[in-house]
C-alpha cells in the first residue's frame, strides 16, 4: 500500500488550523494562549482537554487522548487516515497525491463506489428524460438548483431500465447487487429494486454515493419510501440523509433539524433552512444521536404530534440522554396533524417554521412530562414511582451542569435525593500543576526546545558533534533533529505522531506540554546556547578518554597531538 509522502502530510497540517477543526466540533474557550474544553473523548467535569495553535495538537490531561488535525478526524468522526486527510486537503485547497489515493483504495471497494455513482448518474439522466417524472417534481415545487445540489433522480418504470442500462457486464451487474440496487425473486430473476420513483442519492461524509431513497410517485404504490438495503457500504442506523449537503452549505453548523422524509429536508433548503436531516427509515438510533451532536450543539427532531410520533421521539430522546454533554441541546417540535415539515414551510414560510423551532420543547420539559403523565404526584406512592423511573435515565447523562440540574428537577418533584455536597475548592482545571523539580539538564532543554519549535533544528549545520556524547536522550535529541531536516515544515503535534507506539512518546508529551515563556528569539538563542554547551561537553569527553589513556598506557603521536589541539580549543572557548 503506497504511503502519502510525510512532505504532503507536514504542508498539510502547517496549513490546517486545529483550532478551527476541533472549534467546529468541540465548544473551545481561550485559555492564555491555548483552548480548552471537556474531553469530546470521555466524560469529565472539568476542561482538561488543551489545543495549542501553535503546537498544531491537542491533548487532554484526563484520558491521555491527543494529535494533530488528522487523528482528532479520526478519533472524533471515525475516518480512517486517508479519509482525514483528504477532508483536511479540501478545507485548505490542497490536492492528495493522486497515486497515492488510487494505491490506496480497496479495488472492490472502489469499483463499488463507481458503480453506485454511475447509478446516480442514470437516474439523473432518466429524470431528464422523464415527462411524468418531471412533471410530479413541478407539482411538489422542488427548484432546479435544488434537484442539482441533492443530485436528485428517478427510476423509471420497468423491471430492467437500470440492469439493461449499466449491468451488460457481469462484473458491473455483481457490483449493482452488492450496492442494492437489484432484487431477486423466487425462481432467481434478478430485477431493478427501484421503479417508478423519484430517487435521492444517500451520500457519505466524503460525498460519496453509498446507497438510495426512492418516493413513489403514484398515490396507489407502496411503500412510500424505499431504502437500499445494509450493504458494505451503507448502514441505515449510522447514516443521516442530506448531513453532506448541510455541512457543504454551512461553515459551521449551530443546529440540524432531524424530519422523517427525504422531501421534508429538500422543501426546507429550498426554503433556506440548510440544517435538515433525516433518519433512514428507522428510529433515531445511538449512532444516528452520537453524529448529530459531533456535528451541532443543537438538535431539533421533529415529530407528528400523535401517539405514534410522540413514541419516536421517547426513543429519540433515550438515544440523545447519554450525549448530552455540558453546552449541547436537544428540542422536540410536534407538529400539527396532518402537516409535515415539508407542507409547513411551504404554508407558513421560513418565519412561521422558525418561530415554531423557537417554541419547541426541550429535552428536559419532554423527559419529565412524559414520565410523570400518569403518576400522582400528590401522593407519596406516586413520587417513589417517578423517582424510580427516573433513576436508571438520568444514570446515563454524562457528569456536568445538565445532569446536575436534571436531578434538581427530580428532588423539586418528589423530594427524592440528597442535594450534592459543596465542593472544597477545586485545582485549577486544565493541567495539573507540576512539583518543583530540579533543573532540567541540557539535552532535556534542547528536546523541549525542538518540541515546542521544530524549525530550530534547521539552525543547526552537520556535522553535529553532539551526537557524540554518550549521555541519556542523546539519541533521541539527534533522532529530532534528524527528522526535522528531512520535514522542514513538521509541527509539534507530527513529531509526536511520529513517536506513537514508542517508548519515548509518554515524555515527549510531558515536555511538549511544558509551557516556555519567551519570544521566539529569546528561546532560539537558549536552544542554540544548549547544543553549543553540549558540543563543548563532546570537547571535555574526549579529552578525558585521551588523558586517561596516557595515564593508563600512554599514547602514540598522533593522539598526542590530538590532546594538544583539544586543550588548545578548549582554551579558545
Amino acid at each position: 500500500m503506497a504511503r502519502i509522502p510525510d512532505a504532503f502530510i507536514d504542508d498539510l497540517l502547517a496549513r490546517t488550523d486545529i483550532v478551527e477543526v476541533i472549534g467546529a466540533r468541540v465548544p473551545l474557550k481561550r485559555q492564555g494562549k491555548e483552548y480548552a474544553a471537556r474531553c469530546p473523548f470521555h466524560d469529565e467535569r472539568s476542561a482538561s482537554f488543551t489545543v495549542s495553535p501553535t503546537k498544531q495538537f491537542y491533548h487532554c490531561f484526563g484520558c491521555g487522548a491527543h494529535g494533530t488535525a488528522i487523528s482528532f478526524l479520526m478519533q472524533y468522526d471515525r475516518l480512517e487516515f486517508l479519509d482525514a486527510v483528504d477532508e483536511l486537503a479540501k478545507r485548505v485547497g490542497m490536492e492528495v497525491p493522486r497515486e497515492t489515493q488510487q494505491r490506496n483504495a480497496n479495488p472492490e471497494t472502489r469499483d463499488l463506489y463507481a458503480a453506485l455513482e454511475a447509478a446516480a448518474g442514470f437516474f439523473r439522466a432518466q429524470l431528464m428524460r422523464s415527462d411524468k417524472a418531471r412533471a410530479y417534481v413541478e407539482k411538489r415545487g422542488i427548484a432546479p438548483e435544488i434537484i442539482e445540489r441533492y443530485a436528485i433522480g428517478y427510476a423509471p418504470e420497468g423491471f430492467s431500465a437500470l440492469r439493461d442500462a449499466l449491468g451488460a457486464d457481469q462484473r458491473r451487474l455483481q457490483l449493482l447487487e452488492r450496492g442494492g440496487l437489484f432484487s431477486k425473486n423466487d425462481k432467481g430473476a434478478v430485477y431493478d429494486k427501484f421503479r417508478n420513483r423519484l430517487m435521492f442519492p444517500i451520500f457519505d461524509r466524503r460525498g460519496r454515493t453509498i446507497a438510495f431513497g426512492g418516493r413513489v410517485i403514484d398515490p396507489q404504490d407502496s411503500p412510500k419510501y424505499l431504502n437500499s438495503p445494509e450493504t458494505p457500504l451503507f448502514h441505515k442506523g449510522r447514516e443521516l440523509y442530506g448531513l453532506w449537503q448541510a455541512r457543504q452549505a454551512n461553515q459551521t453548523l449551530a443546529r440540524l433539524i432531524v424530519v422523517e422524509g427525504y422531501m421534508d429536508v429538500v422543501a426546507l433548503a429550498q426554503y433556506g433552512i440548510t440544517q435538515a436531516v433525516a433518519t433512514l427509515g428507522t428510529a433515531t438510533t445511538a449512532d444516528h444521536a452520537e453524529l448529530l451532536f459531533r456535528n451541532a450543539p443543537d438538535v431539533y427532531f421533529c415529530f407528528d404530534g400523535d401517539r405514534a410520533g410522540r413514541s419516536a421521539a421517547w426513543r429519540a430522546l433515550t438515544a440523545a440522554l447519554p450525549r448530552m454533554k455540558d453546552g449541547r441541546q436537544a428540542f422536540f417540535l410536534f407538529l400539527p396533524e396532518g402537516e409535515d415539515p415539508d407542507s409547513l414551510v411551504r404554508k407558513e414560510g421560513v418565519a412561521g417554521f422558525e418561530a415554531r423551532l423557537r417554541a419547541a420543547t426541550p429535552l428536559s420539559e419532554f423527559f419529565y412530562t412524559s414520565l410523570t403523565a400518569d403518576v400522582n404526584l400528590a401522593s407519596l406512592d406516586g413520587k417513589a414511582r417517578l423517582a424510580e423511573r427516573c433513576k436508571p435515565y438520568l444514570a446515563q447523562i454524562p457528569d456536568g451542569a445538565f445532569a446536575d440540574l436534571m436531578r434538581q428537577r427530580l428532588r423539586d418533584l418528589t423530594g427524592v435525593g440528597t442535594p450534592p455536597a459543596a465542593p472544597s475548592t477545586p485545582p485549577t482545571p486544565g493541567r495539573p500543576r507540576a512539583a518543583p523539580a530540579q533543573k532540567p539538564s541540557l539535552v532535556r532543554s534542547a528536546i523541549t526546545y525542538l518540541l515546542h519549535r521544530p524549525a530550530f533544528a534547521l539552525e543547526l549545520r552537520p556535522p553535529y558533534n553532539f551526537t557524540e556524547l554518550r549521555q541519556p536522550g542523546i539519541d533521541l535529541l539527534a533522532e529530532l533533529v534528524l527528522l526535522v531536516r528531512e520535514r522542514p515544515e513538521i509541527t509539534t503535534g507530527a513529531l509526536l505522531e511520529h513517536f506513537e507506539g514508542r517508548d519515548e512518546l509518554t515524555a515527549l508529551q510531558k515536555l511538549a506540554l511544558v509551557e516556555l515563556p519567551g519570544e521566539d528569539k529569546h528561546l532560539r538563542a537558549e536552544f542554540l546556547d544548549a547544543i553549543a554547551q553540549l558540543d563543548r561537553q563532546v570537547l571535555q569527553q574526549r579529552i578525558e578518554e585521551l588523558q586517561q589513556r596516557q595515564r593508563s598506557q600512554g599514547l602514540d603521536d598522533t593522539e598526542k597531538q590530538e590532546l594538544r589541539e583539544l586543550l588548545q580549543a578548549r582554551l579558545r572557548r
